[in-house]
């Protein structure tokens, strides 16, 4: 660990690594922000403008993983339908593996070329990989050209990805410092919009349309819809301006050299407070693939209780936010983090114990609604683990390695451990009981060196 001297205990080790993060939040309560005011329409233009591309990558994600069963049969068929939709989720998971990366460079980017000039870079990027998945033919059309390319644009689309919640939490921490927990909350209250519209489409097209309408053309629509938010996005964000000169810009030092050799720590910690909201995250878009195959219910029960529990993210993470403001990150989220750990289990015990529509839409949205409610501080707790000079790349870098490792690879993962017989349908359950008993250690670390 940088500044470590030799003959050093991990536990003074640990105490200097706290003292080296306290400093960076005492530099970041001091970033300027132009006169130190910013007016209720700008404030909303900016937070518009930063929602609006954070939407459509994760309109995308979800989208991609409800329509998970229709995907499979186009451009990954197997004569084993699980090996074919394990396909289909790797793909999945693979535009994550990317992610950090994008993260990296793109975070480095704003650091050193303002926030604005990566979020314009990511947006275009994630337009055009959503374009080709709207208009790519079918494995039945050009064969194995199919999947490479679908592989190829989710590549594109999860390195894009990759930047644009380091560079858009920056953008609006740096605009709004004494709000952070209200302005920042609106990254996954969009979140909550699009993963509603991703399930809204759902619910819609297999409630109107015929699975074989459905199969051969109907799951392109919302693709399609995805690719008309790019172009209002890139115009909106062009009429933003930063909130302060690139933090990074003229210094000797490289951003991401400086979080992989001094600010490890935060990294990590800020990786485990993430865990469990994305694992939840991802378990609600895996849920209409999780009914049909489970439970043998129709796909639209999993829908609806997809945007449910989508309607609960854009509504409740904005309010969880605004009272972090008030009690303190750490103090809101130990909470509902702990309500989370003891209904998970139950919870899926009485999904797979009763699989009745009414039962499944109560029981995710329960599960929707601490996930929301833990989520809102979230972006700004991270935000405050580094400093200016290396925001959006430890912001990209830790955010973007924890959904790879428990979000994007979370169905794979679950529908893997589902085919063994001691775990079967509550595969879920275990998966996300682990993972919330790590975001707890996270916090809990947070708290006892006082970092937020």
């Amino acid at each position: 660990m940088p500044g470590s001297r030799p003959g050093m205990t991990g536990g003074e080790m640990v105490a200097d690594a706290a003292k080296e993060i306290q400093m960076t939040l005492s530099t970041t309560s001091a970033t300027p922000v132009h006169d130190g005011t910013v007016d209720k329409k700008n404030i909303t233009r900016l937070i518009v403008a930063t929602s609006v591309g954070n939407a459509l990558e994760w309109y995308d994600i979800s989208v991609y993983a409800y329509f998970a069963v229709y995907l499979s049969k186009a451009f990954f068929p197997a004569n084993d339908p699980t090996t074919s939709l394990l396909l289909t989720f790797g793909s999945f998971g693979l535009s994550f593996l990317i992610r950090p990366i994008g993260g990296v460079v793109l975070g480095a980017y704003a650091d050193r070329h303002g926030r604005k000039a990566s979020l314009m870079l990511s947006i275009v990027l994630m337009t055009a990989g959503t374009l080709v998945l709207a208009l790519m033919p079918t494995y039945q059309t050009i064969g194995i050209l199919a999947p490479i390319a679908v592989m190829l644009a989710r590549l594109v689309q999860g390195f894009s990805a990759g930047g644009e919640f380091g560079s858009s939490t920056a953008f609006l921490v740096e605009h709004m410092p004494e709000r952070r927990g209200f302005v920042a909350s609106w990254q996954f209250a969009s979140q909550g919009v699009s993963g509603l519209l991703g399930a809204g489409f759902g619910a819609l097209l297999t409630s109107l349309m015929s699975p074989e309408d459905l199969q051969a053309w109907g799951w392109r629509l919302p693709f399609l819809f995805g690719v008309l938010i790019g172009p209002v996005g890139i115009y909106i964000r062009n009429h933003v301006e930063d909130a302060t000169p690139p933090p990074a810009a003229g210094k000797q030092g490289s951003p991401v050299r400086e979080v992989l050799t001094r600010q490890k720590l935060a990294t990590l910690l800020a990786i485990g407070a993430l865990a469990v909201s994305t694992a939840v995250n991802y378990l609600i878009v895996y849920m209409p693939t999780y009914v049909v195959k489970t439970l043998n219910l129709a796909p639209s029960v999993g829908f609806i209780a997809a945007f449910a529990a989508q309607t609960a993210v854009a509504l409740l993470a904005p309010i969880a936010g605004l009272v972090s403001d008030k009690i303190g990150r750490t103090t809101h989220m130990i909470l509902f983090a702990l309500l989370l750990l003891v209904s998970i289990f139950p919870a899926f015990l009485l999904l797979t114990g009763k699989p009745t529509p009414m039962i499944i839409l109560l029981g995710v949205l329960w599960l929707g609604v601490l996930k929301s409610l833990y989520y809102g501080p979230l972006a700004a707790l991270m935000s405050e683990l580094f400093p200016p000079a290396t925001r959006a790349t430890g912001l990209g870098l830790s955010y973007n390695i924890g959904v790879t490792l428990f979000g994007g690879m979370g169905p794979a993962i679950m529908t893997w451990m589902g085919g063994f017989a001691l775990i079967g349908e509550l595969a879920p359950g275990y998966y996300l009981t682990a993972v919330c008993i790590l975001s707890l250690g996270a916090l809990f670390t947070i708290r006892r060196m006082r970092l937020a």
